[in-house]
Parts: C-alpha cells; structure tokens; sequence
C-alpha cells in the first residue's frame, strides 16, 4: 500500500490537535485595563527550580544553562518539580466555576459516532475483495479496525485497541492489510512513544499471529506481493533505561517473514551514512522495492531500487543526489511514477522508465500547476487521481493516463481531503473529507464513472449549520499575503469583545488546513473564535512558501502569526486581553517566540509540546533531523538565527508576558519535554508580575498520537478554564 500525501519520515507533527483563536493591535497593559478586562490573579509561589552553573560556548558566545538537571526525566528531582508544577496548576483551576460544565459539555460533543479524524483511525482501504476501516462509537479512547466484505456482508470489528491497556495509552500507530486481504500487520505504541512493535493478525479468525517485530520507529509496512512478510524499517534495540532520549541514527530498512523467529534480515543499510533513513514500498507489479532515502525532514530524497524477482540482484541507484522530492504512485510495467517538486515546485507527475531511467528521459504526464499545489496523487485504474491546494483548501483531480485533465470531484465545501492509501488492482479510492465544522465523513471515489459516493457518515450530536468559515488575506510585516480561516457562529458582532485563539503552525512543509475538532466545536459553543493562520514555512504554496520560513528566514514565521493578531484586532474579531495563541511542536514554537517578541498584542498564551531550546533540540531522539527546517548551531549564520528567537533563550526579566500554561507529556520522546520543563522553569524565574506562568505535564502521555480520548477531554477542560480566567469571560454553555 502507498500512501497519497506526502509526508517526511520523521515529522514534527502527527496529530493536529488544533485549537481557537484571534488576535488584536498593541496595547499597553493600562489601556486593556481600560478596555475593560479584569485584573489579573496575584502573585505566584512556584516549585523551587534550583538553577545549576552549566555554560555552552557556541561562536565565541558563552550560554548558560542553569536547567540543565531537568532534562533527567526521571531523577528524584525532576519528578518531584512534575508533581509540584501539576499541584499548582490544578490549584490555579479549581476554583473555576464553569470548569466542570466546560468537561461535562466536552464528554458531551466528543460523544459520536466518528470515522478517521486528525486523532487517528484509518480512511477505508481495499484489499482481497474486503474493505478496512475504522471508528470510534463516541467516547472509545482508541479507534477500533472494522471489516466487512466489499460486495456483501456486515462489518465486524476486527481489532479493538482499547483491550490492549486498562487506561487507553496503548495505541494503533498504523494498519496495513495485505494484498490478499488476508493478514493485517498494525503496530501499536505505548503512552504516546514513537517507538513502535508491529503484530500480525489473521483477518478470518481475527486471531493474532505469534510474530513481534520491536524497535521499529518512523515507518510504516510494505507487504511483500505473496503475503509472505513485510518491508519496515527500525534500529537496533536501543538503551531501554534511555530510550525516551537518546539520539536516533542509523536507520535500516527490514524484512520481517510471517513465522520467522530469527532476527530480521536487513534488505538496505548505510553505515557510512548515519543521518540517512529508509522507506520501502513494494512496487505494484510486485516485482521491486522502491527505496526512498531521506535526510531528516528535508523535503528532498534519493531513489533506489531493488529487483525482487532477483533476491541477490544488487540496490541500484535511480536519483543519487538530494536534489528534489520524489513520492512513488504506482507503476505500469518498466512506466514508474511520482509526484516531485524537480522542475516544478508546485509539483508534479512524472514517469520514468526502468529500461532508459537518466534524467532526460524522465516524462512529464501531469505539468505543474501554476495557482495550485500538488500534494499527492494515486495511480487508480489506470488514471491519476490528484489533491491539490489551493489555497489552502482540497481540490480532487482526474487525469488520464496521458495527463489529460478528466473531472474535477465536486467536494461538499472548502475544506480538507485525506485520501486513503491504494495498491495495486484498485479500482477505486477512498478519502474523508473534513471541514472546521463538518466531522470526517467518507467517500468512494470511482475514477472511471468520475463519481464520489457517500460510505460512512458521522451521527452528529450538535448543529454544524450554526457555524460559518470564512477565509480572509492579510498582510505580514513585509508585505506578503498571508490566508486565514476564520471560524464563528453566525451573526457573530465584530465590536472586538470576543474571546479568541489564533492557531498556527509553520514549519516542516506541513499545509495547516481545515480540520475538525470536538474540542474546537466546544469553544465555537462558548461564544469563541477560532482563527488558524496559513503562514510562511509550511506547503500552501510550494517549494518558496516553505523555504520562506526556513532556517535564517524563520522570523518570517513570527512576524506572520504577529499581523494575523493585528489583522484580528483590527477587524473587529477580537482584542488583545480576549486573545490566546495556540499551536503545537514547531507550533509551540511558534507560540513561545512570538510571545516573547510581542507580548503585547496576545491575552494568553498557549505552547503545546514545543520545541522551545532551539541551540539543544539536536541532542534529543530525532532532533538532530530537524536542522533541514531549523539550521545548526554548527554554522555560526544559522547559530546566531537561532539564538535570536529561541524562546528558552529570550525570557527577559521586566516584560509583562501574558498568562501562559505550558503543555507536554512526561513521556513525550519527539520533542523532549525538557524543552517545555527548561522553559517553564526560566519563565517562573524571570516573570515578576502578577500573571500565572504555569504547566501542565500529562503522564503517561507523549506527543499527542494516540492519547485516549478521556486525556484529551481533560486536557481541554482544563485549557478552556485556564482561558475563562485569564481572559475574564463567562462561556456560553
């Protein structure tokens, strides 16, 4: 099975728990006192942080670290600063009087019946004649696997993670059935960790095999054509005492045989290249493995290919450099094709032939489009089925197999495509399609008739129709046209009195597009706004829109999610003491720095998971992946970018931040929660005013992929109370 969207191996963002939000112009904190806000609570006694005397040298710059101790997650001490910072934070919230109708409406609104959403599940699939997917019945912490006969016959439940843990925290990382239909090999993660374990299970008996396959990370499963086993890719068994920290390198790429109990042959390595990871798909002739390389979260891979019909054959090279980006779609005998930025950094479609695969004869089947970006495409019945963006919102594409323009999928609205992986023999393709208001529902798309059937919809227990989106442009410091949606019940006045959360994200050629949130429904349901900004460094519009958030341009990023602020402000949506900022890993980021620079235009402040010591990140799990997107405090252009913005790094003593509550969880091995426990702690200590600087630290809990749904709606409980009091207003429940 390939997938439709492309995505680097090893992403800052997994899960798009995505929040509310606007913004408003700078204020000085007596003018908001005049606007009308309520005084602040009153002073803090926070947990005793001792600071040590660790000082890096970085380009002749001495920097001190004085939490250094923290990044021991385990010590007797950093455990016991946990226990403290989580007391007082729930201290600071009991006495909140909507607290607990703000959790019973959340139970409320996450109770539905719900198909793959951005908290996990599987858009159906075929395979063998059967059809897998997944739901949820309303409050299931995990998402159960269904399957059902594609001509006849009712679903049954075919795997329920919910079994497998008293407390939810034992999650489905992936599902991938096996071209027959007959097997499904799915992995399963623990208390949120990248670390995976793939199973097997018989999908007649829905009994599992007796194979286990451990240490598996960034990967998903490619079935070999026979069903005989599976292409993965893992690393050697790590330190289990460090495992939540320690560096990631030296990726390699397996194959594990159904039944085999003797350590998995290793199909592809490089010891030479430890930075290098590795992904595998069968071809869907079944004849080759196609191998992309990549180099961290660098949207540029290399191609090999290996002949599976000849098991000794070596790996032979198609793209030896880092030049581009090149997903596989599929396969017509010796005709291979992908989608790539080379040439074209909005994306293409391109066949190279195996018999003549230089460079100058690669085909273009499907040109670029100069207003929309390509963002994946499927080889289905012999026509490409595209999703692009334009503008931030899905469009679906059909083109023959000579690149002729077909149809274009008549959508239900602006909203998000997630297209569901296909292999070979399809004749069909799913997707889910998911609006800010409008809940996953699935479609079957048939290239050939051109139609777009309905397959599930959710049961809802709340009114979409009260809602509205709207997308508007604003300028950014410099003058670039930035989009933003804006979501509000209808009618809703512009007198600037409305609560709101700006969400964003920027980074990683990742597109921040509509998506579906019960936890957003239930602000929207308080009388909140919800504003999510399409800024610089993320792939609305191609290769430039990403590099233009990149490295030494980052402040773009900022200085963006700034004027989205201003713009909400100054239209009337909301004002600086009624707005919070929210967003997660390089959105926490994102949070954290333009707090900091801009303290003023913002009520609250909300970093999620953040990577907030930016001359450090390198040193934890994956990290060090992460210098395609950030740069390197190695090169004393990129250091010195770096340690311009790096929140940990620009806390100063006499500025009057906003409230902030600080979000991680204690098992977090992504972005190490000593990035959030370093910068709360400097927080505490500089912050002299009368605004609460607190945290909030999950247990048992990592990125935010797969946390049970009961987490979540604590979670958000206790963020929306937090609001309430820091911005002074009574929800609407």
């Amino acid at each position: 099975m390939k997938t439709c969207a492309r995505s680097g191996p090893i992403l800052l963002l997994t899960v798009a728990m995505m929040t509310l939000g606007a913004c408003s112009a700078p204020q000085s904190r007596d003018a908001r006192a005049q606007a009308g806000s309520a005084p602040r609570a009153g002073s803090f006694e926070y947990p005793s942080a001792p600071r040590g005397n660790v000082v890096d040298a970085h380009h002749g710059e001495a920097v001190p670290d004085p939490y250094r101790w923290l990044e021991e997650l385990d010590s007797p001490a950093t455990r016991a600063w946990i226990a403290a910072q989580n007391a007082l934070t729930e201290q600071y919230l009991s006495d909140v009087p909507s607290r607990a109708a703000i959790k019973q409406r959340l139970t409320q609104l996450w109770n539905f019946e719900r198909y793959a959403d951005d908290r996990g599940g599987i858009v159906p699939v075929e395979a063998g004649g059967r059809i897998f997917y997944s739901k949820n019945d309303g409050l299931q912490n995990q998402y159960v696997v269904y399957v059902q006969e594609r001509d006849a016959g009712e679903p049954r439940a075919l795997l329920d993670p919910n079994t497998l843990s008293a407390d939810g925290t034992v999650a489905l990382s992936s599902v991938e059935p096996s071209r027959d239909g007959k097997f499904i090999a799915y992995s399963v993660a623990d208390a949120g960790s990248d670390w995976i374990e793939w199973r097997v299970r018989d999908v007649a008996s829905g009994k599992d095999l007796a194979d286990r396959v451990k240490w598996s990370k960034f990967s998903g499963a490619s079935w070999a054509a026979d069903a005989s086993g599976f292409y993965y890719s893992g690393y050697d068994a790590p330190n289990e005492a460090s495992q939540l920290k320690d560096v990631n390198k030296f990726q390699k790429l397996f194959f594990h045989a159904l039944g085999s109990t003797a350590p998995d042959p290793v199909v592809y390595e490089r010891r030479d290249q430890p930075d290098w990871g590795f992904s595998g798909n069968v071809s869907d002739d079944g004849g080759h493995l196609v191998i992309s390389v990549s180099l961290g979260t660098a949207e540029k891979n290399l191609l090999l290919l290996k002949n599976l019909r000849e098991p000794a054959s070596p790996v032979i090279e198609i793209v030896a450099e880092f030049r581009a980006s090149y997903e596989y779609i599929g396969n017509d005998g010796a005709d291979f094709f992908f989608v790539t930025d080379d040439d074209a950094e909005r994306y293409r479609v391109i066949a190279i032939d195996l018999r003549k695969p230089a460079r100058a004869e690669w085909r273009t089947l499907v040109a670029e489009d100069a207003k929309a970006t390509l963002r994946g495409a499927d080889f289905v019945a012999d026509r490409f089925v595209t999703h692009y963006l334009r503008d931030a919102r899905s469009e679906l594409v059909v083109f023959g197999r000579d690149g002729t323009r077909l149809a274009d999928v008549e959508l239900p609205g602006p909203g998000t495509v997630v297209p569901a992986s296909v292999g070979a023999g399809d004749t069909a393709l799913y997707f889910s399609f998911i609006g800010f208001t409008a809940p996953p529902t699935l479609y079957r798309l048939d290239p050939v008739a051109r139609t777009a059937d309905l397959f599930r919809q959710p049961t809802l227990s709340f009114d979409p129709a009260r809602y509205e989106t709207r997308q508007v442009f604003y300028p950014s410091r410099d003058g670039t046209r930035i989009p933003m949606f804006i979501v509000a019940r209808k009618g809703v006045v512009l007198d600037g009195a409305n609560p709101a959360i700006l969400y964003g994200y920027g980074g990683f050629n990742i597109p921040v597009t509509p998506a579906f949130s019960a936890n957003t429904l239930a602000w929207l349901e308080m009388g909140g706004v919800f504003a999510s900004a399409n800024l610089r460094g993320g792939a609305e519009y191609g290769r430039a829109w990403h590099e233009a958030g990149m490295k030494t341009r980052k402040q773009n990023v900022f200085e963006d999610f700034a004027a989205a602020a201003e713009f909400l402000a100054r239209e009337g949506w909301t004002r600086a003491d009624r707005l919070a900022i929210s967003g997660r890993s390089n959105g926490g980021l994102l949070v954290a720095a333009t707090m900091l620079q801009r303290p003023e235009l913002f009520g609250a402040a909300l970093p999620q998971v953040g990577v907030l010591d930016m001359l450090r990140f390198r040193e934890f799990t994956i990290g060090w992946a992460w210098e395609s997107d950030y740069g390197s405090v190695k090169h004393a252009d990129e250091f010195r970018a770096l340690r311009a913005y790096s929140p940990l790094h620009n806390i100063r003593s006499g500025v009057d931040y906003p409230p902030t509550l600080v979000l991680t969880g204690d098992h977090d091995d992504r972005v190490y929660p000593a990035h959030s426990f370093k910068f709360t702690a400097e927080l505490q200590h500089a912050y002299h005013g009368p605004n609460p600087m607190l945290t909030r630290i999950e247990t048992r809990a990592g990125h935010g992929a797969g946390k049970p749904t009961t987490k979540v709606i604590e979670e958000w409980a206790d963020v929306y109370a937090f609001l309430a009091k820091t911005l002074a207003f009574e929800p609407d429940l």
